[in-house]
């Protein structure tokens, strides 16, 4: 008995798994042959055989290869399941429906593989990098070029080619193409040259050729490498196969004569006499004059002779008031016995302590009655009053130490460059100066500030977004600026400064010929206020050669024609080469009121300027020739202001008090009435309302109009009234007993504050590196935790700690960023509530890239041996740079997504012919193609007689008689006579029964049929 059970027991997991293989491998209805093998074993030789020759070939490869063969027992297992089933279709559809299923699952499993489709390429893209740093000799960029050419115009059809330059940063000159244009570009790209960086070219390079294409570098470089890491960029394209032939400019000065600095005393006083020493190098004796200047005025010119090496000259300075004074020193050497003229001068920089000054900046084409009453008030206060044009205030903060406060009396933003702005606003926010703007037509908004970085550091500002003012403007800017040096860079610079200066709703496009897409549109007319978005499609534009000005013009025309905008205007920027547009055309600006200033830049020759000088006479435009490339950005912020929309209230209303308990309006009440204003908006917290202009357009639209605001900006204060203090709009003002009291406290809420300082800061050059020391002079002597913010060329900043390196001692080292002045705000706090601060600064007058007078090719050399290139010569040829023979690059992309498109695709076909039957007799009759009329109405008779009803129709037999008379029900049959006919005979068996009735020939079909399929299957 247990016997028994004990069998059961092991026979159970048995059966479960026969149980099993039943159901995934059920018993073939019918006896399996090797005609049955026969479609799987094609399909398996042509599926895997299709692979295996994709992948042979290169066509087609695969993430996991295995998984083709791990899956390969799907197919038997569909196929066993196909022939075992017995579905009862016939051969030739069951044959489709697993063909069909076994395609489905070879896409799958090919699918899971994750298959990716292969391309080769061979066509090379070469890269030519070109060193235009200031130590390689001028000539040498043409040399470039010129190799450049005689390279590429000999390449394959297929090749392509691209340039860039370099220095302390690289640029694209001209992305890698087939066809290049018909006359190169000039070098457009703005390039600092006080530095060499070779890895910065070589990854640039790299990352414009294409990952899927084999490429190539030329390096035309000195090989003087001063920053960057190049081992890690020889990595990288080493990675992607990437060779780099180097072309070596070599040189060796042998005559050269350098200043290394200018010495001045850390700390001075009033009427006292000092020395002054200037270090120069030569690489051998010589003579020359050393000239120095004060403040850019001439203060000595003194004859030298020198040895080789180092030599020391000193001479006696004196100052005689307070205030900054910058000197300057140039050696000046006979003609022939120097090669690099950017090292011959250093500056270097002092300040007197004293009574701080208030400085007014007024227009160099301005009227003295916008400032002669304001200075006469402040000097009526006992405070030190300085006059200064526009053109000649500082671009340096630490040279704005002496003024307390400065003002800006009706100036508009074209009368500065961009490096003045920048200094004003950062002597606010870094060094505590006061900044004071008054109203005037040049003032505020209309005088171009929109968007500045003085607008940034006042209380105010100029979008008055809500309010309702006249309509916007449109402005359409023609950029033709590749054949003139750095022409490119200058000209996407104008023209965000351009943009910056409109309001927000204002519309601008800009028009360029692109070497790619001809004359178009960067992009059409669009709100300014898009300025970051733009600013990507003006950085990445490529700026070719314009040969006319007429499509360009007319499809400015076509967009200003459309824009809503009130003011229309136009700006064109080139060296007049294009040739003119069509009068017609001309006639048309006219017409529109659209008017056209130009600005001719390096043309071929001064007459080609006329072309220009027309455009701008016929529509009352401008028209400009700026000597200095310098002069742009303030041409197109002018021209860019002609578009401003009035925000100028030329209206008398009497101010009104909002915040009576601030100093600045202690004991001021009941102002008098001013004649006119600028509009703008107050800004939020901290800024503080002082006094407002009532106007019932702004308190529609929930705003006010500031008149008089305040506020703290960085360690500094500023403040705008947005009136004059004139005998224009502040005329009433000027004989107001309250004047003289209201402008002394203004002065004296907005100036410095002048603090004791127990810090010194001293800052110096050492090669490539800024050396900061702070001394600490506290009668405590305890250590305190110093910081300090450098800020310094191209708007870079940064933070760095100093460390204590002995008794009251502080100091730190950080690199520099190149050549130029940089300010220094440290800051000392120690034990209790003590926190001193101290400013200064230093100024690199060439970087240390001018202190090499002999090229480095051994570096150059081992570039090219790292990467597997070569070292050319000038007479190197096409065929070197584009071989013959060469690798190919292969890249592939992945196609799981069209696999699973097939599939998708094949599904529901599969489902259709295992489940869905066409009756083809019917799709004929669709068409017309079935001539069997007599179906439909055997079919009719047929269920008449169902039913029980009269046929509707008697269908004839051969003799023209009926085969059968249909009867009626017996409760519905009428009483007829018997007909005396006989019934027709029976047919003898096997005898065809063509009088018979028509449902038994019907079954006989139906039988004959069945008999017929299943003489199909037994096969």
């Amino acid at each position: 008995m247990s016997r028994g059970l004990t069998n059961q027991q092991s026979n159970g997991p048995i059966k479960a798994i026969r149980s099993l293989l039943s159901w995934v491998f059920p018993a073939p209805r019918r006896a399996v042959g090797w005609t049955d093998v026969l479609p799987l074993a094609l399909f398996l030789a042509a599926f895997y055989g299709t692979l295996g020759y994709l992948f042979a070939t290169d066509r087609i490869d695969f993430a996991w290869p295995r998984r083709l063969l791990y899956l390969a027992p799907i197919f038997p297992w569909i196929w066993w399941l196909s022939v075992a089933g017995g579905s009862g279709a016939t051969k030739t559809r069951a044959a489709v429906a697993l063909l069909l299923r076994l395609t489905v699952a070879g896409l799958l499993i090919t699918a899971i593989a994750e298959p990716r489709a292969v391309r080769l390429r061979d066509d090379l893209a070469v890269m030519y990098a070109l060193d235009v740093s200031g130590s390689i000799d001028p000539g040498t960029l043409e040399a470039g070029r010129k190799f450049f050419a005689d390279t590429v115009y000999q390449k394959p059809s297929d090749d392509q080619a691209g340039m860039i330059v370099f220095g302390r940063n690289a640029a694209v000159e001209l992305p890698p193409r087939t066809v290049l244009p018909g006359e190169l570009p000039q070098v457009g790209s703005l390039i600092e040259s006080g530095g060499t960086d070779l890895a910065s070219s070589l990854s640039l390079s790299a990352a414009m050729i294409p990952a899927d294409q084999p490429g190539r570098i030329v390096l035309m470089s000195d090989g003087a490498q001063t920053q960057g890491d190049l081992d890690s960029v020889i990595a990288q394209l080493n990675s992607r196969g990437i060779e780099v032939d180097v072309l070596p400019i070599e040189y060796a000065y042998e005559n050269e004569v350098w200043l290394e600095r200018l010495e001045l005393p850390r700390y001075v006083k009033r009427g006292e006499t000092y020395d002054a020493a200037v270090v120069l190098s030569s690489l051998k004796a010589g003579s020359g004059t050393l000239v120095v200047r004060e403040n850019g005025e001439k203060l000595a010119e003194i004859p030298v002779e020198f040895e080789a090496g180092k030599n020391r000259i000193t001479l006696p300075i004196s100052l005689r008031e307070p205030g900054y004074y910058e000197y300057e020193a140039v050696i000046v050497p006979p003609e022939g016995e120097d090669r690099v003229e950017h090292n011959n001068k250093v500056v270097n920089a002092l300040r007197l302590q004293g009574e701080g000054v208030v400085a007014i900046v007024t227009d160099p084409d301005g009227d003295a009655r916008d400032w002669k009453e304001l200075v006469a008030a402040i000097r009526e206060g006992r405070r030190g009053v300085k006059l200064i044009s526009a053109y000649d205030l500082p671009d340096d903060p630490l040279a704005m130490l002496p003024y307390d406060l400065l003002i800006f009396a009706n100036v508009g933003a074209d009368a500065f460059d961009a490096r003045q702005l920048q200094a004003v606003h950062d002597s606010v926010r870094d060094l505590g100066m006061g900044f004071l703007m008054l109203g005037g037509p040049n003032s505020f908004g209309p005088g171009g500030y929109h968007n500045t970085l003085v607008e940034a550091a006042l209380p105010v500002s100029m979008d008055v977004t809500n309010r309702k003012v006249l309509p916007k403007g449109a402005l359409a800017i023609i950029l033709h600026t590749c054949e003139f040096p750095e022409g490119n860079t200058y000209a996407k610079r104008i023209t965000k400064e351009a943009i910056r200066v409109l309001s927000d709703k204002d519309e601008v496009g800009v028009l360029v010929y692109d070497y790619q897409g001809g004359e178009k549109w960067l992009f059409e007319l669009t709100p300014a206020g898009e300025l970051p978005r733009l600013a990507k499609l003006i950085n990445n534009a490529q700026i070719g050669d314009m040969p006319s000005f007429d499509t360009t013009m007319r499809l400015g025309l076509q967009g200003l024609k459309k824009s809503d905008a009130a003011t229309k205007h136009m700006i064109i920027i080139s060296d007049a080469d294009p040739s003119i547009p069509a009068p017609k055309l001309m006639q048309d600006f006219v017409a529109e009121k659209i008017s056209i200033s130009t600005v001719a830049v390096f043309p071929h020759t001064p007459n080609d300027t006329g072309s220009l000088q027309d455009i701008a006479s016929l529509t009352k435009g401008n028209f400009y020739y700026p000597k200095n490339a310098n002069r742009l950005p303030s041409i197109f912020i002018k021209e860019a202001k002609t578009l401003e929309r009035s925000m100028i209230e030329n209206e008398t209303v009497t101010p009104q008090i909002e915040d009576g308990l601030h100093p600045v309006l202690k004991g001021i009440s009941d102002p008098p009435p001013i004649h006119g204003y600028v509009l703008s908006s107050q800004k939020g917290f901290p800024a503080r309302l002082l006094m407002r202009a009532p106007n019932k357009d702004a308190e529609d639209v929930g705003e006010l109009d500031p008149l008089l605001s305040v506020w703290q900006y960085g360690i500094g204060r500023s403040g705008a009234f947005a009136s004059d203090l004139s005998s224009n709009w502040g005329r009433d003002w000027l004989t107001w007993d309250r004047f003289q009291p209201f402008v002394e406290q203004v002065v004296t809420h907005l100036s410095r504050t002048q603090t004791d300082t127990q810090l010194r800061l001293s800052a110096d050059s050492e090669g490539n590196e800024a050396i900061f020391v702070i001394e600490d002079y506290h009668p405590s002597g305890d250590p305190i935790s110093v910081t300090a913010l450098v800020r310094g060329p191209n708007d870079k900043a940064e933070s760095i700690e100093l460390r204590q390196v002995g008794p009251r001692r502080y100091e730190a080292r950080m690199p520099l960023w190149g050549e130029g002045r940089y300010q220094v705000m440290a800051i000392g706090q120690g034990t209790g509530k003590r926190t001193d601060r101290v400013a200064g600064g230093l100024i690199v007058p060439y970087s240390p890239e001018f202190t090499r007078f002999r090229s480095n090719p051994i570096v150059l050399s081992d570039i090219a041996e790292r990467t597997g290139g070569s070292v050319l010569t000038p007479e190197a040829t096409s065929e070197q740079i584009y071989p013959a023979e060469r690798a190919t690059r292969k890249s592939t992309r992945p196609i799981f997504d069209w696999l699973l498109l097939a599939v998708a695709i094949l599904l529901p076909l599969d489902v259709a012919v295992r489940r869905v039957q066409l009756d083809w007799m019917t799709v004929k009759g669709w068409f017309g193609m079935d001539r069997r009329k007599s179906g439909t109405a055997t079919m009719d008779r047929l269920l008449d007689r169902k039913r029980g009803q009269k046929p509707t129709t008697t269908p004839p037999t051969r003799e023209g008689k009926p085969l059968s008379q249909k009867q009626s029900p017996p409760s519905q049959r009428p009483r007829m006579p018997q007909s005396t006919n006989k019934p027709p005979p029976q047919p003898k068996p096997g005898e065809s029964n063509e009088d018979g009735s028509t449902m038994s020939r019907l079954l006989e079909a139906k039988r004959r049929r069945q008999q017929g399929g299943d003489a199909d299957q037994s096969e």
